[in-house]
């Protein structure tokens, strides 16, 4: 168990998944800038984010920006939104009737992604739901913004064990105050934080290298 003063932020997984080094300049170095795409998602999610706004759709209650934490995986954060869905056996909510099954459903900006990243963040979310309420989850959904529609995520043991293994090795880089080395991709043009990552720079090698090798070519 992780105390809550050692619990990370839940949607540091995504960001660890998708690059160590972007997720360790971010809550390790505590760096970081905004891109179009950065500023697009945060408009996206906060119109996801009415928190404390209870909404009913028939049978289903629609929970936003629900708080969430595990102290078996050390994380907290808080879900876009969870759908509770009236159902038999399912868990008692304060000041409503019946009991209720929780679906969590995560909003995206862009398209659904070939990586996984955005499953695991998901998955993890779930399994903060499970430890709260002592329930369990089986799927999930994640809506994207660009498509305009839900992708349903199961979440399967090998999704669950990937989500521990992940945040374990996140934790053991935070204590270490560790920011891994670059491994530049495709995606790199894209980051945010590029400009402070430098990928290119840090791949050429030492810095004093680079540099002395700038200078020569501005002779």
């Amino acid at each position: 168990m992780y105390r809550e003063e050692d619990f990370l932020q839940l949607s540091g997984l995504q960001h660890f998944a998708f690059c160590r080094r972007q997720w360790a300049l971010i809550h390790v170095e505590n760096q970081w800038r905004e891109n179009l795409r950065t500023v697009e998602g945060e408009l996206f999610h906060r119109n996801a984010h009415d928190e404390g706004k209870r909404e009913r759709r028939g049978s289903v209650l629609v929970l936003r920006g629900l708080p969430v934490s595990s102290s078996s995986l050390g994380v907290a954060g808080k879900c876009d939104v969870v759908e509770f869905r009236q159902v038999e056996g399912g868990v008692q909510l304060h000041g409503e009737e019946g009991s209720w099954a929780p679906y969590p459903v995560e909003y995206k900006r862009g398209a659904p992604k070939s990586g996984g990243e955005d499953a695991l963040q998901l998955c993890a979310q779930a399994m903060c739901l499970e430890e709260m309420l002592c329930c369990y989850i089986p799927e999930g959904a994640l809506y994207y913004g660009e498509t305009r529609r839900r992708t349903v995520v199961s979440f399967t043991p090998e999704l669950r064990n990937r989500v521990k293994e992940l945040l374990e090795e996140m934790h053991q880089i935070y204590r270490r105050g560790y920011t891994p080395k670059v491994k530049p991709t495709k995606g790199c043009n894209a980051c945010s934080l590029k400009e402070l990552c430098l990928p290119k720079l840090m791949n050429k090698g030492r810095v004093e290298d680079y540099l002395r090798q700038a200078l020569e070519e501005d002779i």
